[in-house]
C-alpha cells in the first residue's frame, strides 16, 4: 500500500482527497494544513469552478498535521502530494525531498524557472521520484486525443488548433490575485503547453501576442513553431472571457486521415458540451469514452499513475518534471514574445 500525504486543503487538497478514495493501492494517510477546522474534518466553504462544494469529512483513519514538516517525518508516508498555492511549491517540494519522499506536486511546476531547475536538480540528486499534476491528459477527451496521436491510426499530426478561456475568477482569494499564480498564462495556459508538448514534442519557438501586466501573460495566442515546417500548432487562452463565460476549453486537431473536434465549457453557470468529441473521416463519429463518471475521476487517474509509479520507482512521461518544466520554459518564452514583438525561442 502507498501511503499518501497531502499538504495543503483548498479545493484542490480536496479533490485528491476525494479522487484518491477510488485508488488501487493507494490511500491518503495523512494530510497537513494550518487550518484547525480543516483538521477536525470542516471542509466546508471549500469551492472551486467545477465539482460540488466540500463538507464535514471523515478523517478518523487520517493523521493530522498543522506543521507539514511533521507530515514529512511520518515514516510511514510513502508519497507526498502538494496542493498549496504556486507560490509555495517549490520550497514544500525541496523539503520533501530532502526527507527522501516522492513527490506529486500540482501544475505548475514552478511560477520561476529557475526555481524548476532547482526542483529536478534536488530529485536527481536524491534520486527521488519527483512528478507534477498536469491533470488534462487524463480527461477522457484529450486522452483520446494522446492516444490517437501516439498510436499513429490517423497517421500523422499535421495541425492543432486549441483553446482554454476563463473570466478572470472571483471564487477564490487565492486564485484572484494572478500575481501570485505567474499570470494566466502560467496557471491557466501551462495546461496547453504541457499538452502540446506531450503529443507533438516540445516546440523549437514560439511567436506570441496578447497581453501581459506586471510582467505575466494574462491573455495569449501562441504560434508554436517546430523544426517541421509543416507542423502548424496554435492556441488562444487566458483570461479574457466575459462575466458569464466562466470557463470553456476546447481542440481541433487535424491528421493525415481525420479531423478530430471537442469543445465545452461554463456558459452562464451552465455547463454545456456544445461539440462532444467528434471524429470526422469519410463518415462523423462520436467516439464512446473510458474513465470514471465522477467529477474527480480524471485525478483518480492522475493519483493511480503516481501511485504505480512509486511502486515501480519509474517516472511516468505523462507526470514528467522535466516535461512539466519545459511547459514553463513556454510560458517564459511566450511573456517574452509579447513584450518583444519577434519570435522567442526557449531557454
Amino acid at each position: 500500500m502507498v501511503n499518501i500525504g497531502i499538504i495543503g486543503i483548498g479545493f484542490m487538497g480536496y479533490t485528491h482527497f476525494e479522487g484518491a478514495r477510488q485508488l488501487d493501492g493507494g490511500r491518503v494517510a495523512a494530510i497537513a494544513t494550518r487550518n484547525t477546522s480543516k483538521l477536525a474534518g470542516d471542509w466546508t466553504g471549500i469551492q472551486g469552478n467545477f465539482g460540488p462544494p466540500a463538507g464535514q469529512v471523515d478523517l478518523s483513519d487520517v493523521r493530522t498535521y498543522t506543521d507539514y514538516r511533521e507530515l514529512l517525518a511520518d515514516p510511514e508516508i510513502d508519497l507526498v502530494d502538494i496542493c498549496l498555492p504556486n507560490d509555495l511549491h517549490e520550497q514544500v517540494t525541496l523539503d520533501a525531498i530532502a526527507a527522501g519522499k516522492s513527490v506529486l506536486v500540482e501544475k505548475p511546476i514552478a511560477v520561476e524557472l529557475a526555481a524548476a531547475d532547482r526542483m529536478l536538480q534536488a530529485a536527481r540528486q536524491q534520486g527521488t521520484l519527483l512528478m507534477v499534476g498536469h491533470v488534462l491528459p487524463f480527461f477522457p477527451e484529450f486522452r483520446f486525443a494522446v492516444d490517437c496521436v501516439r498510436s499513429g491510426r490517423y497517421g500523422k499530426l499535421c495541425a492543432a488548433h486549441f483553446r482554454r478561456v476563463i473570466t478572470p475568477p472571483n471564487w477564490s482569494d487565492d486564485m484572484s490575485d494572478f500575481r501570485k499564480l505567474g499570470g494566466w498564462g502560467i496557471d491557466l495556459h501551462i495546461h496547453d503547453n504541457h499538452f502540446i508538448s506531450l503529443i507533438g514534442g516540445v516546440p523549437r519557438e514560439v511567436f506570441s501576442r496578447g497581453i501581459t501586466e506586471d510582467g505575466f501573460v494574462n491573455h495569449v495566442h501562441t504560434q508554436y513553431i517546430y523544426d517541421d515546417p509543416r507542423l502548424a500548432v496554435s492556441c488562444v487562452s487566458g483570461g479574457l472571457g466575459a462575466a458569464a463565460l466562466q470557463f470553456t476549453h476546447g481542440f481541433e486537431l487535424y491528421l493525415d486521415a481525420a479531423t478530430i473536434l471537442f469543445n465545452a465549457g461554463t456558459y452562464g453557470g451552465e455547463w454545456i458540451v456544445d461539440r462532444p468529441l467528434t471524429v470526422i473521416t469519410d463518415a462523423v463519429s462520436h467516439p464512446e469514452l473510458t474513465g470514471g463518471a465522477e467529477w474527480y475521476s480524471a485525478f483518480t487517474d492522475e493519483l493511480q499513475t503516481a501511485v504505480n509509479a512509486v511502486r515501480e520507482n519509474q517516472e511516468p512521461r505523462i507526470l514528467s518534471a522535466e516535461l512539466a518544466r519545459d511547459a514553463l520554459r513556454l510560458c517564459h518564452a511566450e511573456a517574452r514574445s509579447i513584450e518583444s514583438g519577434t519570435s522567442q525561442t526557449l531557454v
